[in-house]
């Protein structure tokens, strides 16, 4: 698998950056307009994802206080304690926000993560980049590499390599200058 991404995927990615970058020059002569560069985002499908624990336990809480109420697309997000909630049968559950929900002020725990010409805030496993005065979660691009996972993170085997999973995000442990690491090298599919 790694043989396949450094042969393949890498190569790929580096071009397709390239005429990304040339597309976005092109376009600075414009008046202010944001542009959105396509992820480079590795897609593997939710049946090719075997969890080492086949069940998680689904930790739930009768009340959070001190919440922040965030609506997007219809559903209720509960913000508290550094982390988001939905309500399921008069309980709170803690999820990891969809992909395009958007915030006005980051939690003071977001960490920078540069790569590949994105500012990536990661907040506990989450990513988000900035658009105008708000942050939009976003998947990450293959090989941005984190340090951390978050605590509730999963061992996942595909095709009998092993990964990190967290928000159908799959990391992969690295050696960074002789410090452990997780890069990302895909985004599972849910169907």
């Amino acid at each position: 698998m790694k043989t396949f991404i450094k042969t393949l995927v890498l190569p790929t990615l580096f071009m397709v950056a390239v005429s990304t970058q040339v597309s976005a020059q092109t376009r600075r002569n414009t008046t202010t307009t944001t542009v959105k560069s396509k992820v480079n985002t590795k897609r593997i499908a939710s049946t090719k994802v075997t969890y080492k624990t086949p069940k998680k336990k689904v930790v739930s809480v009768r009340n959070v206080p001190n919440k922040t109420i965030i609506n997007h697309k219809g559903q209720n997000y509960y913000y508290a304690n550094n982390q988001y909630y939905t309500q399921s049968r008069g309980r709170y559950i803690v999820i990891a926000p969809k992909v395009g929900f958007r915030i006005k002020v980051l939690p003071t725990n977001y960490r920078r993560v540069h790569f590949n010409n994105h500012n990536y805030f990661n907040v506990n496993g989450i990513f988000y980049i900035q658009i105008n005065n708000e942050y939009e979660v976003v998947d990450p691009e293959v090989g941005t590499v984190v340090y951390e996972l978050p605590e509730d993170y999963e061992k996942v085997v595909i095709d009998g390599q092993n990964y990190y999973e967290y928000a159908n995000i799959l990391y992969e442990k690295v050696q960074v200058d002789g410090t452990r690491a997780y890069e990302v090298v895909g985004i599972i599919d849910m169907q």
